[in-house]
């Protein structure tokens, strides 16, 4: 393979402009959304002191995702994506207005502050199926994984640029200054969705008067659990997050191992994120790969393995590197994995499947945060690091060994314009 084939894959942000004015709108939604993170961090915590209140962000953020992120899936296959999008993305502006007026104010409220935190991850919940069904939508088949890792790329560079510039903001003008910054970033993402096509749900005759009957979750489930290829993935990506989140762990192994030093702990962080950038760079290695699905089995294999490693790490060097690896197989899966479910899934399904990836994938790292805390805590960082990735590595081995549709999954070819794979026959009078 030429070097060039290996870098980051281009093709989607020249085969189609309203790829490439989304993933320009959608970087800029994710920068402002990582300073607003921050300043709100930074607000509560100056309100109340308190890490009890500061952890009520996590609530206020997760749970208007996990209530709400299966009814866009339904929403999704109910209604033209392209308005779902404009119009959570509008919401989300709104509320971003709505923190930056309160900051302006002089709120004392931390009650006011959290509700309009929830009320913007709501409006994320509400469009995050039908952004997540855009690019199988807008790309050729075999330019999907390439344009989702394009995605992850934008996404990682926020992460390590967003809380950055966000400090710089706070430090100079305060909350006020860096909620403004968010609300200019969503606005710009409204404004790129202007060259999107009309997105209806395709469905005729009979489907489409059945789909009128359909209840929200249970189609999307029925899909995923019919398809060795959609509940393998899904299976992949719960155990290489249940099993060996460790983001909750750092504190305590920092502390064991390093000295407690608050800066080896933003290393940490951002070793992952280095990781992730890095590996999103040279995707053209992966995204031309047809086999996605061993792909993705072999990535969250390296994800457990190389989390056991920074466990058992002495020099920090080698964590770090540890670390990096974990953070590089991540951004692999993720990519990996959002290809074969977009394609997978098939079109009248597609909002549906894609909220029970959101969900998952919301859901699945907080609770193997509070599994590595716990066992952390009646055993050692060490020991809860090393076993949990242990485990997930031969969990998926496990997944990998019964699920052979998975093992052998082959993406369409790179000059395939099926954008909608075949329908799976699913009862009509017993979806969803």
């Amino acid at each position: 393979m030429p070097f060039r084939d290996g870098l980051i894959d281009l093709r989607p942000l020249r085969s189609s402009r309203p790829f490439r004015d989304l993933w320009a709108g959608s970087s800029l939604a994710s920068l402002g959304q990582q300073v607003a993170a921050v300043a709100v961090l930074f607000q509560v915590w100056q309100l109340t002191h308190s890490p009890l209140w500061t952890g009520a962000i996590g609530l206020a953020t997760a749970a208007p995702l996990l209530l709400l992120g299966l009814v866009g899936g339904w929403l999704a296959d109910a209604a033209d994506r392209r308005t779902l999008v404009r119009l959570t993305t509008a919401g989300q502006v709104v509320t971003a207005v709505g923190l930056t007026a309160q900051a302006v104010a002089g709120n004392t409220s931390v009650l006011l502050l959290l509700a309009l935190v929830a009320a913007q991850s709501g409006c994320a919940a509400l469009g995050a199926p039908s952004r997540r069904t855009l690019p199988v939508l807008l790309l050729p088949a075999g330019q999907v994984a390439a344009g989702l890792a394009l995605q992850n790329v934008a996404f990682q560079a926020s992460m390590l640029a967003g809380p950055a510039l966000a400090g710089v903001v706070l430090a100079q003008w305060g909350p006020p200054a860096a909620y403004a910054l968010q609300a200019v970033a969503c606005l710009a993402s409204l404004v790129t969705t202007a060259g999107l096509p009309a997105l209806p749900p395709q469905r005729t005759g009979a489907r489409q008067e059945t789909a009128k009957r359909r209840r929200p979750a249970r189609g999307g489930w029925r899909v995923i659990l019919r398809r060795p290829t959609l509940w393998g993935s899904f299976a992949t990506d719960v155990a290489a997050t249940v099993l060996a989140m460790p983001i909750a762990i750092f504190p305590l192994i920092n502390e064991v191992r390093f000295g407690g030093d608050p800066q080896t702990l933003g290393l940490f962080l951002s070793a992952i994120a280095v990781g992730g950038i890095g590996a999103g760079l040279l995707s053209g290695t992966v995204t031309r790969l047809r086999r996605a699905g061993l792909v993705q089995l072999l990535a969250a294999m390296i994800w457990g393995l190389a989390l056991a490693g920074f466990g058992l790490a002495g020099p920090l060097w080698t964590a770090l590197g540890c670390l990096v690896l974990a953070g590089a197989a991540d951004t692999v899966a993720v990519v990996t994995r959002g290809a074969l479910v977009q394609l997978e899934a098939p079109d009248q399904y597609r909002g549906r499947v894609s909220s029970v990836e959101h969900v998952i994938g919301v859901a699945g790292p907080e609770v193997g945060n509070f599994r590595g805390g716990l066992l952390a805590s009646l055993t050692s960082a060490p020991v809860a690091l090393a076993a949990g990735g242990v485990t997930a590595a031969l969990t998926v081995a496990a997944i990998a060994l019964v699920n052979r549709p998975l093992r052998d999954y082959r993406t369409p070819p790179s000059e395939s314009q099926d954008l909608h794979p075949v329908p799976c026959h699913e009862p009509e009078g017993d979806a969803v």
